[in-house]
């Protein structure tokens, strides 16, 4: 089982590998001292990858010093190695995946928050039939009613994962959705509430004010809610993803990224550019369509997907 679910990351990350793994081992060679031309080549490397320019002058000064010493031939297998454990490193901190068996908290529950268009969805029905999967009774809000096909799509995933769905009609107060959908999840005894929210441009303050009404909305109820706030970002924006990161953090104090579509894009480096600039956990990945596709970040695994399995790592 574990290897089939490192197989389908290893497969989801292929572009970005190619855009790392492949082109690193091009710039170094078959071996030789690092000079000042192929690290610099190798930053560019990095950027392209959309690892985040801190990241990248971090990694090429852990290449710099270790070029010093005279054990380190400069080979393709040595630089990824050395790229990995100090990626790994630098990840480790994020494996701090949603609880599954047991809940903190009931209802546990997950408010859902990120831009039309980036899979946020999809997220909340897999994430729904992962939990449902794991012997827990699910219900999803639907507190996007602006979106016309909002409340549609998610009574599609909701049948799928097989969990009952509280929605309202088109234009009513998302807040006070949040707020029936918190009391019908208590008055059910429902172990995980999950409720998406409207996901217009991030740019609109009318926006970020409504994410903070539903928030104190489900604090009137129970002071501890939402027990996690997960920002759902499509990696193919690359660089893109942290002003939207930045945003939404400053409205509704995040916990966790989901960062989804990696299967799609050679900017698979945007995970760690997302952890060193705005130290909020990368919490769940997506690689790919399918329901196991959602995947919790372990950053071991994702590293050795993204670099390879060669080298010293």
């Amino acid at each position: 089982m574990l290897n089939r679910i490192f197989d389908k990351l290893k497969s989801g990350l292929s572009k970005t590998r190619e855009a790392l793994a492949d082109k690193i081992a091009a710039v170094v060679g078959s071996g030789g001292r690092l000079d000042s031309e192929t690290l610099e080549e190798l930053e560019a490397v990095l950027i392209q990858a959309d690892v985040g320019v801190e990241t990248a002058a971090e990694l090429i000064e852990e290449l710099r010093q270790r070029a010093r010493q005279e054990d380190f031939k400069g080979s393709s297998g040595e630089v990824l190695g050395l790229l990995k454990d100090h990626l790994a490193l630098m990840l480790e901190d994020q494996d701090q995946g949603l609880p599954l068996e047991a809940l903190p908290a009931h209802p546990y529950t997950i408010l859902v928050v990120g831009v039309n268009g980036v899979g946020k969805t999809t997220t909340i029905g897999k994430l729904a039939k992962r939990y449902a999967e794991a012997g827990h009774k699910v219900l999803i809000a639907a507190c996007d009613t602006f979106r016309a096909a909002a409340v549609p799509q998610l009574e599609i995933w909701a049948e799928r994962a097989g969990v009952d769905i509280v929605r309202a009609q088109q234009g009513a107060d998302p807040a006070a959705v949040a707020f029936d959908a918190l009391g019908a999840a208590r008055a059910r005894q429902v172990d995980v509430l999950i409720a998406d929210t409207a996901g217009r441009l991030h740019t609109k303050v009318n926006l970020m004010e409504e994410l903070k009404k539903i928030r104190r909305s489900l604090a009137k109820q129970d002071p501890q809610a939402p027990h996690e706030t997960l920002l759902v970002l499509d990696a193919t924006t690359g660089q893109n993803t942290l002003s939207q990161a930045r945003l939404f953090n400053q409205a509704t104090e995040l916990t966790g990224l989901v960062l989804t579509k990696l299967d799609g894009t050679a900017k698979g480096g945007i995970a760690l550019a997302l952890r060193r600039e705005m130290g909020i956990p990368v919490k769940l990945i997506g690689v790919g369509e399918g329901l196991e596709d959602l995947q919790p970040f372990e950053s071991r695994a994702f590293v050795e997907a993204m670099l390879g399995e060669g080298g010293q790592g």
